[in-house]
C-alpha cells in the first residue's frame, strides 16, 4: 500500500462512523425542532442534561475565571461595607441572606440560584467572572454591563465574608 491511502477497511470505517455521525446530528435536530423538550423554568432538566449543563458551566467558568487578577485592596474593610450594602439591594432577593432562608422571587428561579450566605466562600476570581459575564438560562445577569470592575470586587469581597457572618452582622452591614 502506498503511503498516505487508506485501505478498504479504514475507508469503510471512515464512512461508517461519518453515517452515524451524520444520524445522530439529524437525530439531535429532529428533536430540537420537535419541541418535545420542555424548557419551562418549572420542570426539572433530565438527570443526563443536568449534568452536561453542569459540567459545561464548570469548566467554561473554571478556564476563564484562571486569568482573571484580584485587585490588591481587594479584602479591605470598606470595600466588604461596600459590597454588603450592593449585596442586599441586588443580590439577596436571588442569594438569600444570613436570617433569610427563602424568598418568592427565588422560588420562581430554575435552577435555583445557591444560597450564598450557606457553605463555603466562593474562590474569588470565579465569583469575579461569573457576577461580571452572568450565566446563561440561569436568571443570573452579566452585572459588568453595569457595574464597573470596582464595584464587582467589592461584592467578591463581601461574599468571602458572607457565609460567617449572623443576621445581626449582616444588618449592620446593610443599613
Amino acid at each position: 500500500m502506498e503511503p498516505g491511502r487508506l485501505g478498504p477497511l479504514a475507508v469503510r470505517a471512515a464512512a461508517a462512523l461519518a453515517a452515524a455521525l451524520a444520524l445522530v446530528a439529524i437525530g439531535a435536530g429532529l428533536f430540537v425542532v420537535s419541541g418535545s423538550y420542555n424548557i419551562g423554568a418549572d420542570d426539572r432538566h433530565t438527570a443526563l442534561v443536568s449534568a452536561l449543563i453542569t459540567e459545561l458551566r464548570e469548566r467554561s467558568i473554571a478556564v476563564r475565571a484562571r486569568a482573571v487578577a484580584l485587585p490588591a485592596d481587594f479584602g479591605a474593610a470598606a470595600n466588604v461595607a461596600a459590597g454588603a450594602r450592593r449585596y442586599a439591594l441586588d443580590c439577596s432577593g436571588c442569594h438569600l441572606a444570613p436570617g433569610v432562608s427563602r424568598s418568592d422571587l427565588r422560588r420562581g428561579l430554575y435552577p435555583h440560584p445557591p444560597n450564598l450566605a450557606a457553605g463555603q466562600p466562593p474562590d474569588p476570581r470565579r465569583a469575579f467572572w461569573i457576577i461580571k459575564h452572568g450565566i446563561k438560562m440561569s436568571a443570573m445577569p452579566a452585572w459588568g454591563a453595569t457595574l464597573e470592575d470596582p464595584a464587582i470586587w467589592e461584592l467578591v469581597a463581601f461574599l468571602e465574608q458572607l457565609p460567617a457572618m449572623d443576621p445581626e452582622d449582616y444588618q449592620r452591614l446593610t443599613r
